[in-house]
């Protein structure tokens, strides 16, 4: 038994990578193998693995619940993954009730676990509904590219980032990439969508999975802005400890989305920051990530 996941390919690049990368193959009913691109040096990318945790999930759903659609993920990082080598996803089948499927999902390198998740899915079903509103900031189309950015800046490191970014960002209160913001605060918010558009026959449940790809650009972004830190800052170490994800509505990644994002506590080197996500006005999904943020202690 042995064939990849059906995912669509893309005419352009970054994004014909990155689809490429989440089409793992299927090995057994059971286990799937992936591949990852060196977006960052050696070290794998999470939300490259988190995304295609997803779909590793979903193609374990058959029959009658093959339709049910993923609705909250809480995953753990547990050790860096190295982008050469592959990486085995196994699928355990938890729970298929009347309503609800429960996926269990370890990601392993060298028979080692780098990434553990809880996935759960469901059958579409009416009922209650309400959801809060997005905050009033300006429009992304007044607002720097970090697209633009990367390809202004003569740096190798982030000549690599800009080969394979797919995500355009725009912050309402300015990059933090090169140097603080001017002031400390514990909440900002980001506009980001996909620089490609996404193919047509694109399922929702590939969409959800590059909202996972995606947000893990900048979960941790209010954590460090509270403290006056910024992505290339010497002796700052950041990575992600776990990430939770409750998906509400529909998504289309190719068109921009409003993250407001909101850090309540930071301690012991660790930063916890939670986020809401809006399209066309409507919160369509909520994410935590709690990571490892170590930075020089104010003097």
């Amino acid at each position: 038994m042995s064939h990849h996941i059906d995912v669509p390919t893309a005419e352009v690049e970054p994004l014909d990578s990155i689809l490429n990368v989440l089409r793992l193959t299927q090995v057994a009913s059971d286990r799937f193998r992936g591949t990852s691109l060196a977006q960052f040096g050696s070290r794998v990318y999470g939300g490259q693995v988190f995304a295609q945790a997803v779909l590793a999930a979903q193609a374990t759903m058959l029959g009658a619940t093959s339709k049910r659609q993923i609705h909250s993920i809480t995953a753990a990082f547990l050790r860096p993954g190295d982008v050469d080598k592959p990486i085995d996803f196994l699928v355990e089948d938890v729970l298929d009730g009347n309503s609800f499927s429960t996926r269990r999902i370890h990601a392993l390198q060298d028979d080692l676990t780098i990434f553990s998740a809880r996935a759960s899915f469901q059958e579409t079903q009416a009922g209650i509904e309400h959801y809060s509103h997005p905050p009033l900031v300006p429009s992304p189309a007044d607002l720097p590219s970090s697209v633009d950015f990367f390809a202004s800046v003569d740096v190798p490191e982030i000549r690599q980032i800009s080969m394979f970014n797919l995500v355009d960002l725009r912050h309402v209160d300015g990059a933090i990439w090169v140097k603080p913001q001017k002031e400390k605060t514990t909440r900002t918010q980001i506009w980001f969508r996909l620089r490609n558009e996404m193919p047509a026959n694109a399922t929702q449940l590939l969409h959800r999975a590059m909202l996972a790809y995606a947000t893990d650009h900048f979960m941790l972004e209010p954590v460090m802005r509270a403290h006056g830190l910024f992505w290339i800052m010497p002796k700052v170490a950041l990575a992600t400890l776990d990430h939770t994800i409750w998906w509400h509505r529909d998504v289309d990644v190719s068109q921009w989305i409003l993250a407001d994002l909101d850090t309540p506590s930071a301690q012991g080197g660790r930063g916890l920051s939670i986020a809401k996500f809006y399209q066309n006005g409507t919160l369509i999904a909520t994410m935590s990530q709690e990571g490892m943020v170590r930075a020089p202690l104010p003097v």
